[in-house]
């Protein structure tokens, strides 16, 4: 199977969600996925094994929760990482929030849930996805968000729905210059050496007015000094902090490319960070935190100007004792380094 041929069959498969047809998106799943593949899904979810679990556990339990539920991509490319095959796709599913969801109220109206997808290909199947959520956009959109988990930022964030590329063109099908596909991987891998430094080296890759749509939890900016007012407060929370590209050998990113303007990265875990202040409205315990983190890309000339970010921040949460989806799940609070582990 092709580059192109594999960016094609994502977008088909998507397609079969793009209205409320189970039928249809059963078997186009079923004829996509290995029998046995992997599922790494946000907390709750969490791990499942086989297209049959991520159909009736996770598309289950959503279609459950919403109903028309369909979804709407906005972002899919792909490329190869370390000598594997990747589609990455990123959007929002759409329906009428009717039923409970993890314990979370209907709010009986349309809502919006973004995710962002990442898709491994052996041969022709897929048999490796990360699954991406932004949760608490769904809870801050209906009134479900704890008000005490506040964002680092030092200015109030925007939430809501996330656009589109300004540029609309997204869905990038079609091939594009392979050396330009890679200098925009270059791009990205040496803005994020500069992050975590004391003189704000990752400023030079952005452009002034750049958009950076982060987890609801932290919130929207525009313009690069809006952005470094949650960067930089976010970077000082912790005493110590690691990035997937870092290799630290603890975080790594499964998989970081390129697409023509466009490019995507994403760990499980991204980021390692030891708590040093308050972060998300809790007290540090001076214990280490792994970040599930995404990222899309688009770059303009020689900068980047449009950047989504989603982070499994239930998942933060919970590793602080804080589990807001408690009898949803068996993962024990706590968190998943002891500590004083070597770093």
């Amino acid at each position: 199977m092709s580059h192109l041929t594999r960016k094609q069959a994502v977008h088909d498969w998507a397609q079969s969600f793009a209205t409320p047809d189970a039928a249809a998106s059963r078997q186009a799943t079923l004829g996509l996925f290995a029998d046995d593949a992997v599922f790494h899904i946000v907390h709750p979810w969490n791990d499942l094994a086989g297209a049959g679990a991520y159909l009736d556990g996770f598309i289950g339990a959503l279609t459950t929760a919403f109903r028309g539920l369909h979804r709407r991509d906005d972002i899919l490319i792909g490329g190869r990482f370390e000598g594997t095959n990747w589609v990455a796709t990123h959007g929002n599913y759409v329906g009428h929030f009717g039923a409970p969801l993890f314990g979370l109220t209907p709010s009986d109206r349309l809502e919006y849930l973004r995710f962002g997808e990442f898709h491994r290909f052996d041969g022709d199947r897929i048999v490796e996805s990360h699954i991406y959520l932004d949760l608490p956009q769904l809870m801050i959109a209906t009134g479900q968000w704890p008000a005490e988990f506040t964002s680092p930022a030092t200015q109030k964030g925007y939430t809501g729905f996330i656009p589109a590329p300004a540029t609309q063109d997204g869905l990038q099908l079609g091939e594009n210059d392979p050396d330009h596909s890679h200098s925009t991987y270059q791009l990205i891998t040496d803005m994020l050496a500069g992050l975590a430094t004391k003189d704000e080296a990752w400023r030079p890759y952005w452009h002034d007015n750049m958009m950076w749509y982060g987890p609801a939890a932290f919130g929207s900016f525009v313009g690069v000094e809006d952005f470094a007012a949650f960067q930089v407060p976010f970077e000082g929370a912790f005493s110590f902090w690691g990035g997937g590209s870092s290799n630290n050998g603890v975080t790594a990113h499964f998989t970081r490319f390129g697409d023509g303007d466009y490019a995507a990265l994403g760990g499980w875990p991204s980021l390692m960070a030891v708590r040093a202040h308050d972060f998300l409205g809790q007290p540090s315990c001076g214990e280490t935190l792994l970040m599930r983190v995404c990222d899309w890309y688009r770059r303009t000339d020689d900068l980047l100007i449009e950047n989504w970010v989603m982070v499994d921040i239930p998942d933060v949460l919970l590793q602080m004792g804080v589990d807001i989806f408690a009898g949803h799940h068996d993962v024990a609070p706590g968190s998943r380094m002891k500590k004083g582990t070597a770093l």
